[in-house]
């Protein structure tokens, strides 16, 4: 007769239900004054010394009162975010999150589900989204698709189907090292560096990128990309993808998506939309013609974090052949067996993708489409270029102050510039505005270098954002400027 442990049985469920339950109740009021207040509060603002050390404890062996728990995180991270909730950030390019969404992370995480695959309410709602966004983007229902962590994984899902696809030679059974001919990718130089990444992880190393130089306009050089295209051939290499970014995230440009498509029908490549900025704007009532062309993409690659203000992370990888993506990453373990019914019953999410286990993050998408309309999110998408517009205007019409580079769409690229000075001297002078501006909480602009020329950015993908904060930026960046080089 089997015995039962002698040691008392265990759980991590409280208690003091009706306790947590208050203590839940205070997080949502709490959470909902930290939103509602959010132009009351600083943009962003740096970690005391004591803050940072309490980041250095050991582990807790023993418990602790989840009352206090909550108290000592309403002290030391919650006054100390990224700040791209607040209206003023406009750093790299974030999205600015939404309480609906928050409300959806939270309920996926009660419901629990692993969205590898299995037969739940989970996986076909994890399905619905997916085909929501196929057809946000213009793809045909056959097309396939699968969330991701973010852009990062799913220009790699993209560009490892193509890799499998032209490669010549069953890659997965045999390896990159049976390639008969070294794959060659193409895209701009102003392409984000993780296309890099994924080829390395690839196994085709950094070398199977070529970047394409880039016009006056920060776009993609067509002419130049054919012209590698056919050196590359007669040097006995084999063109396989071009990827085509559909806002770059140093300026915002767009690539001639339609030429570029028309050369890879033309020279048989693969073509690769990378749409983790620009792609949404496809969903945009004024803005949409500025990416027309992303549906006839072979694999393109967005981001729900982005500019339907998903809460981190979300991330979106669309193949138009759906058996092209499919024979890429089906692979099961005999632990992993199909079944006609029962909880195993039909098909499994992570066969077009890397992760088995899945976070639930189709819900958050989910309920704010639900709760808002693809409309909306589209009428945002527009304030947010129109407010870009409206930022370059207001440097144009300024001597103190230069635009870099023309404002396609939401990424406004400029510099203080005062009284002149050389590159050294003006990078000095912007990058102190950039750090004075950041450090008194205003705003959060962020920084990059074009062609040599260091200068200040401002991605405005918020939909909190108004025109009195692009008002402010500039106003303090005068200010700030001024002083510094009044101090000179």
């Amino acid at each position: 007769m089997a015995q039962k442990p002698n040691q008392p049985e265990e759980t991590l469920d409280p208690s003091d239900w009706a306790e947590v339950r208050a203590i839940a109740h205070r997080m949502i009021d709490d959470s909902v004054d930290q939103l509602s207040q959010l132009r009351n509060r600083p943009a962003w603002q740096p970690m005391p010394n004591a803050v940072r050390e309490s980041f250095q404890s050991a582990v807790p062996t023993g418990p602790t009162a989840l009352a206090d728990v909550y108290h000592e995180m309403q002290q030391n991270l919650m006054p100390y975010p990224m700040g791209n909730t607040h209206p003023r950030f406009w750093g790299w390019y974030m999205g600015a999150g939404n309480f609906t969404g928050a409300l959806g992370e939270f309920l996926g995480a009660i419901n629990g589900s692993n969205l590898g695959g299995g037969n739940t309410a989970a996986a076909e709602l994890d399905r619905q989204v997916v085909s929501w966004l196929k057809d946000m983007m213009g793809f045909p229902k056959s097309a396939s698709g699968t969330l991701t962590s973010g852009g990062s994984m799913a220009n790699a899902i993209g560009l490892n189907v193509a890799r499998n696809v032209m490669a010549g030679v069953d890659v997965r059974l045999e390896g990159v090292t049976a390639l008969p001919q070294p794959l060659r990718y193409y895209a701009s130089d102003q392409a984000h560096s993780c296309h890099q990444k994924a080829l390395e992880m690839l196994g085709l190393g950094s070398r199977a990128l070529r970047l394409v130089p880039s016009d006056a306009y920060f776009c993609m050089d067509t002419k130049a990309l054919e012209r590698m295209i056919a050196e590359d051939r007669a040097q006995g290499l084999r063109p396989a993808c071009a990827i085509a970014t559909v806002g770059t995230t140093n300026t915002g440009a767009i690539d001639d998506i339609n030429e570029i498509a028309k050369i890879c029908r033309r020279e048989n490549l693969w073509f690769h939309v990378d749409g983790c900025i620009g792609a949404l704007i496809k969903i945009a009532p004024k803005s949409h013609r500025l990416v027309d062309g992303i549906q006839h993409a072979d694999s393109l690659a967005l981001d729900p974090h982005k500019w339907l203000h998903a809460p981190f992370e979300a991330g979106c990888a669309l193949v138009r052949d759906a058996k092209q993506h499919f024979a890429t990453f089906n692979l099961h373990g005999d632990y992993l067996e199909e079944k006609p019914r029962g909880v195993a019953a039909g098909e499994y999410l992570f066969d077009y993708g890397y992760e088995l286990s899945r976070g639930f993050k189709a819900l958050k998408i989910w309920m704010s489409l639900k709760e808002q309309g693809s409309e909306k999110f589209g009428r945002l998408i527009d304030q947010n270029i129109a407010q870009g517009d409206y930022l370059m205007q207001l440097i144009k019409a300024n001597p103190k102050l230069e635009l870099m580079a023309p404002t396609k769409i939401n990424i406004v690229c400029f510099r203080y510039c005062g009284n002149g000075g050389n590159e050294e001297k003006l990078k000095t002078l912007n990058t102190e505005i950039m750090l004075r501006i950041q450090e008194a909480g205003t705003a959060v602009p962020t920084d990059t270098t074009l062609r040599g020329k260091y200068c200040l950015r401002a991605a405005i993908n918020n939909h909190r954002t108004q025109c009195q904060d692009l008002d402010l930026l500039v106003a303090e960046t005068i200010r700030i400027g001024d002083e510094l080089q009044a101090a000179i």
